[in-house]
């Protein structure tokens, strides 16, 4: 690392860790200054948490390897306290920004990470690639991530961060599934936008988690994943959970489980305000879905999360099975000002789509089939 007035340039080192001096640049230039980390290849073999940057631009054009030394990880990696999570580089501040000029490469070994977690759940220790933690004021732009750790990001406790023309893969080659490997779930966060995103990964897209508000996500196409998630929320059931205000539009779901959906736990607090437009996909397992009692499928009529004010418009493509929508609302607290408009969904292989609804406003718009069962799956295994 050099450092010329307040710009301090990062270059490789050709060394098993270069993450010493990441961190000096950080160090040096991360208040009122500017850091350059240039063309190259970059070993990171240790944490990474910077939580003062002010009035700071970085610029990366080099491809950052995350070792796989899964031990090290799993004993060091930065507790996020969510759900136990961790990461293995986090930054906070205010008035930063990150630009990768579409050169930009976060590369985080993930095979050795889905291998030897043999599609079991959440590891604790394993992971997040990049997390933002107290961030305010914050742009990124133009980085790709292939084969992360965990995650590939997450946003928390932050506000007012613009995240755009991101690319992101999770692919196992092995018999192991990734498992987990989200886009981006958002925590605790406000005046969130997120634009021109490629995401391929095993997991939700972009997931809106508790006490998020004011999100706005647009123009983003989603492979093999949950594409645009409200949750899961609710957990524990002592703690209130809220999201409000939040719109995704203009988005494209490949072959993935859900479309446009909202999973919580029985618990409380409420999800309101959410707009889910302009989304297009294909081959999609169960498009349009609600529960209030995801994973255990049970107590799900006690559950006092309130769901309201849900817009679904201009909903197209192709169910995998007969099920376009599945919404199970609690009896407790049923969902209301739900409103559908522009639904299209026609099963891939033919036939009639079903709309499976319960504890729901009658006057939503949407011409239901049915009742849903209050343990009514998130992914389907055939037809109804």
């Amino acid at each position: 690392m050099t450092q010329t007035g307040s710009l301090c340039t990062v270059t490789p080192s050709g060394s098993k860790d270069d993450s010493a001096a990441i961190m000096d640049a950080f160090k040096q230039c991360g208040k009122n200054g500017q850091i350059e980390i240039v063309e190259g290849d970059y070993t990171i073999a240790k944490v990474m948490d910077v939580l003062n940057l002010e009035n700071c631009d970085i610029s990366i054009k080099g491809k950052l390897t995350w070792n796989d030394d899964i031990q090290y990880w799993l004993k060091n990696s930065i507790s996020v306290t969510y759900a136990q999570r961790s990461t293995a580089w986090r930054l906070g501040g205010t008035n930063f920004s990150i630009r990768g000029h579409g050169k930009a490469l976060f590369f985080g070994n993930g095979q050795k990470w889905y291998d030897q977690n043999r599609n079991n759940g959440n590891q604790a220790g394993r992971p997040i690639s990049f997390t933002l933690w107290n961030a305010k004021n914050v742009f990124i732009d133009g980085i790709t991530w292939r084969q992360p750790q965990f995650w590939h990001t997450f946003v928390a406790h932050s506000q007012n961060v613009t995240m755009t023309n991101l690319d992101m893969n999770a692919t196992s080659n092995s018999q192991w599934s990734t498992v987990n490997t989200d886009g981006t779930d958002t925590w605790n966060s406000k005046d969130i936008t997120i634009k021109n995103w490629v995401v391929t990964c095993g997991d939700d897209c972009i997931s809106i988690k508790g006490n998020s508000s004011n999100i706005y996500v647009k123009n983003v196409t989603c492979y093999e994943s949950g594409a645009m998630c409200i949750g899961s929320l609710g957990n524990p059931a002592t703690t209130p959970d809220y999201v409000d205000n939040v719109v995704f539009e203009d988005i494209t779901a490949i072959h993935s489980s859900n479309a446009a959906w909202i999973k919580t736990y029985p618990g409380q607090g409420h999800v309101k305000n959410v707009t889910f437009r302009n989304i297009n996909f294909r081959d999609v397992n169960q498009p349009i879905y609600i529960s209030p009692c995801i994973y255990s499928y049970s107590n799900c009529d006690s559950s006092r999360l309130k769901i309201s004010d849900i817009t679904w418009e201009n909903i197209t493509g192709t169910s995998r099975y007969n099920v376009a929508a599945g919404i199970h609302c609690s009896s407790a607290a049923p969902c209301t000002g739900l409103k559908f408009s522009g639904i299209d969904i026609k099963p891939k292989n033919g036939g009639t789509a079903k709309f499976l609804c319960s504890n729901m406003n009658s006057d939503s718009g949407l011409q239901c089939t049915g009742s849903c069962p209050a343990n009514w799956k998130q992914q389907l295994d055939g037809n109804a």
